[in-house]
């Protein structure tokens, strides 16, 4: 029936599409294209055309498809090249006689029928109609809608930007609308708005801020899309929609977020304040300083203030200020004001004029030249003034705002807990660095022996410990030396550390007995009143006998052992009289230990932090110490102290460091 047929007719075999039948006419048409190939392999040139989805979903649906007067570029029997002809498709899906599923094509050509003459009038009538609908839009709307030419310049009025903007026509057109974009954006938007039109992308978004007309710029986000007539670019069209305030809400989101991961882990006041300065510059003001009150407990409002400046970040570009410096404020000067009143102050002034009281009593500069606007903000921490942050912006910036305060007000309360744990960690290290340095005692004046001390905190974060030495002479002459170590390094150990040294000199001046019997009710006094406690410790008693000399009596609780180096060099650890540490064995048994000091000799004793690093074993410290005090032994007691400190020690020793040296 379909070989006679006037029309072309193929029938497809299966999801592949495989040719079964082809008629006469259709044969004729698109030349003779094997049976049995799929028709993706018949038709290589329609590949990318998406005719061949028509088969797909009629296959699949069963619903029939009709394509009206569509082009087909194709080498057509008896032409000499690819030739574009026009037909109409009518696809549905059908059966052979056993059963196998296929789909139906009949085909018309109808390129005699679309003429060139009408093809222009559609387009000419399609473009007529967009232009009409787009100046209607653009009439009735408050977004703002402009047109371009191929190459991206403005081609067309745009009211919306000109009620925006205020630029008139002659200044918006061709590429005058770079002139109302920020300055700080304008050449990333002109580069990639040319890149755009190049490449002709489907699409172009950006985000650029715009000058109002009533001043001050905002954001808003572009979207442009290319019109084309086939596949030839005749012209953009594109909007611009003003996101300043989901804008300010992403930034402040984001800000949030980064000023949460800055600060984490944080415990020093001071580095917590810094993290976020390096959060607040360049994104809201171009400069920030951070003062803390060292003295904010004890100072009364209305009183001189001096501060310590812990950061100082500028935007690149503007000069660098060194971040660590005391400044003095006079009474009633901003920055003391804003600590008085624990609430912001903002000044805004022309570029370069700032009033001559923000600065401090010292003048030196804390701010750019051209500066316009300056916020200070006090950082309150449970009802008192911990420090004081000062932003400012320069140049072409814009002031500083209440949107800007709002969000450095923010940032400064979503990271208040963490202040406040890093003021009370700040509040317990003076108290604790009080508490120690008050036991840090002068040695005493011993007949015939020197005495030398030395205390080194730790450069780690905590920088209170458990170490302690003790010196004094009894009643009967002799020179008692202590030195120890209490488990922890903060607070509650330097306070543990100051109850074991007081205990301790109370029960060496009670009686006149053996050094370890003394440790050894020391010991039940530890596991009695401080259950959870342990401590090393080493009690000397340096006595002089009626037969003369000079004699040693010691005992070792579980610390490093004392040094003995004598005149020519010589030295040697002194392991006698070694038991457990306090707090450990629940029936503790501690020996003594007599040792002779030879004229001119020097006795060391020290805390492990003189001799432990965290990648070495404990006995290579022990033999560094021991070669350092041999070389050392012939210079000045004080000298001596120092050599030995500068050669143990590394920069970032994670321990504090206790040193008691005697010399005979």
């Amino acid at each position: 029936m379909f070989d006679p047929a006037p029309i072309g007719v193929v029938f497809t075999q299966g999801p592949e599409h495989r040719l079964a039948y082809t008629n006469a006419v259709y044969r004729e048409t698109f030349g003779d294209r094997p049976l049995g190939r799929t028709i993706r392999e018949a038709f290589p040139d329609l590949a990318q055309s998406g005719y061949f989805d028509i088969f797909d979903r009629v296959l699949t649906t069963g619903a029939a498809e009709v394509v009206t007067a569509v082009p087909l570029d194709l080498i057509y029997p008896g032409s000499t090249g690819e030739g574009r002809r026009y037909f109409t498709f009518s696809i549905s899906r059908a059966a052979m006689s056993d059963g196998r599923p296929g789909v139906l094509g009949v085909i018309v050509e109808v390129t005699a029928q679309v003429t060139a003459a009408e093809r222009i009038r559609v387009l000419a009538e399609e473009r007529r109609r967009a232009l009409q609908r787009y100046r209607s839009l653009v009439n009735a709307g408050t977004q703002m809608v402009w047109v371009a030419d191929a190459k991206g310049r403005i081609t067309e009025p745009s009211p919306g930007w000109e009620r925006v903007t205020g630029q008139t026509w002659e200044e918006f057109r061709g590429e005058g609308w770079m002139n109302a974009v920020h300055p700080d954006d304008r050449a990333a938007s002109v580069e990639e708005w040319r890149r755009a039109t190049t490449e002709q992308v489907p699409r172009w978004i950006h985000t650029y801020r715009l000058r109002l007309a009533a001043g001050g710029y905002r954001h808003f986000v572009v979207d442009a899309a290319p019109v084309r007539d086939g596949d030839t670019v005749i012209e953009w069209v594109g909007t611009c929609t003003d996101i300043e305030r989901e804008w300010q809400e992403s930034r402040r989101t984001e800000l949030l977020a980064r000023a949460a991961t800055a600060t984490s882990g944080i415990a020093r006041l001071d580095e917590m304040l810094a993290a976020l300065a390096d959060v607040m510059v360049p994104d809201i003001a171009d400069n920030c300083t951070i003062h803390l009150l060292p003295q904010a407990l004890h100072r009364l409002p209305g009183t001189p203030l001096t501060t310590e400046r812990v950061a100082a970040v500028t935007r690149p570009g503007l000069p660098d200020l060194p971040p660590h410096h005391e400044e003095h404020l006079r009474p009633g000067s901003p920055l003391a004001r804003a600590a008085d009143r624990r609430s912001p102050l903002h000044f805004v002034f022309p570029p370069g004029e700032p009033p001559a009281d923000l600065a401090p009593l010292d003048g030196e500069p804390w701010m750019a030249e051209d500066v316009n606007s300056v916020v200070l903000l006090p950082v309150v921490v449970d009802g008192t003034t911990a420090a004081l942050v000062a932003v400012s912006t320069s140049g072409a910036r814009p002031p500083l705002g209440q949107a800007e305060i709002g969000l450095l007000q923010t940032l400064l309360e979503r990271a208040h807990t963490p202040l406040s744990n890093a003021l009370e960690y700040q509040r317990t290290r003076q108290v604790a660095l009080a508490l120690q340095n008050s036991l840090l005692t002068d040695p005493p004046d011993a007949p015939g022996l020197d005495i030398a001390v030395r205390y080194r905190p730790s450069t780690a974060a905590a920088e209170v410990g458990g170490d302690w030495y003790d010196a004094f002479v009894l009643r009967d002459g002799a020179t008692v030396l202590t030195i120890g170590d209490v488990s922890g390094h903060d607070l509650p150990a330097a306070v543990t550390m100051s109850q074991l040294r007081n205990m301790l000199r109370g029960l060496t001046l009670d009686r006149q007995e053996p050094t370890g019997t003394i440790l050894r009710r020391l010991d039940i006094a530890v596991q009695t009143l401080y259950t959870e406690c342990t401590a090393t410790c080493v009690l000397a008693r340096v006595e002089r006998p009626d037969s003369g000399g000079v004699r040693l009596h010691y005992s070792v609780a579980g610390h490093p052992p004392p040094l003995l180096v004598e005149a020519d060099g010589s030295a040697r650890f002194l392991t006698g009289a070694r038991s457990p540490m306090l707090g450990l064995v629940p029936a503790p048994e501690y020996s003594s230990a007599m040792e002779p000091l030879p004229p001119g000799s020097t006795l060391l004793l020290y805390t492990d932090g003189l001799v432990e690093r965290r990648d070495e074993d404990l006995t290579v410290g022990l033999e560094r110490l021991r070669h350092h005090a041999s070389e050392a032994v012939s210079r000045p007691l004080q000298d001596f102290c120092d050599t030995l400190l500068t050669g143990q020690l590394t920069v970032d020793n994670d321990d504090d460091v206790a040193m008691l040296v005697l010399r005979r």
